[in-house]
């Protein structure tokens, strides 16, 4: 197989209660390893095959594209986490974020309301263009700011079943609670790299 799931950086319970770990379970453990199996599959004695996860994402359509870029979105989205990481942004990010937005606050504010007014299923996203400015955007199912020419930097999954097992139907209150995990020091390498 040429794509492996890697292992997450924590426990499966760390990040309770904001994700349970069934959810986890569920989410990253069932849901992410289809991705990658299926992927691996329908890139078999194809071009694709030689090609990293983000070409893949860049030059695929199709059942490829899905699975290659729902596999790259929940690595970015689960190792984007942590439990004792950095609660707030600084740094050169911080500066941006409040030059743009008006305040970390602000910001948030701002992601929220992506994340909860985005229509079915998919993704929110902080994304960076070459000259570091930055972009809030919604990512209907599998959509990747890549094929834009973005850099991603951070993104809250909105499709039901990374949240409806832990929220129900409260995908507002998810969208909030996750700012206790995020990890800003990841956040903020991200954006410097």
């Amino acid at each position: 197989m040429k794509f492996t799931q890697p292992r997450l950086p924590y426990a499966v319970d760390a990040l309770d209660p904001v994700i349970s770990p069934v959810t986890i379970d569920y989410h990253y453990g069932k849901h992410e390893k289809a991705y990658i199996d299926n992927l691996n599959s329908l890139i078999k004695d194809t071009p694709f095959e030689e090609m990293p996860l983000e070409e893949i994402i860049c030059k695929s359509e199709g059942k490829i594209f899905n699975n290659a870029s729902q596999a790259w979105n929940h690595i970015f989205y689960f190792f984007q986490f942590s439990p004792t990481g950095l609660k707030e942004p600084c740094g050169k990010l911080k500066d941006k974020i409040e030059e743009q937005f008006g305040s970390v606050d602000e910001f948030k504010k701002k992601f929220e309301e992506a994340g909860a007014t985005l229509f079915g299923s998919g993704w929110v996203w902080l994304s960076r263009d070459d000259k570091g400015a930055l972009f809030i955007t919604q990512g209907g199912n599998a959509e990747n700011p890549m094929t834009k020419g973005l850099k991603p930097i951070l993104t809250f999954d909105v499709w039901e079943h990374a949240y409806y097992l832990d929220y129900q139907n409260r995908r507002a209150e998810y969208l909030q609670k996750l700012w206790n995990i995020v990890d800003w020091d990841i956040i903020g390498i991200r954006y410097d790299d």
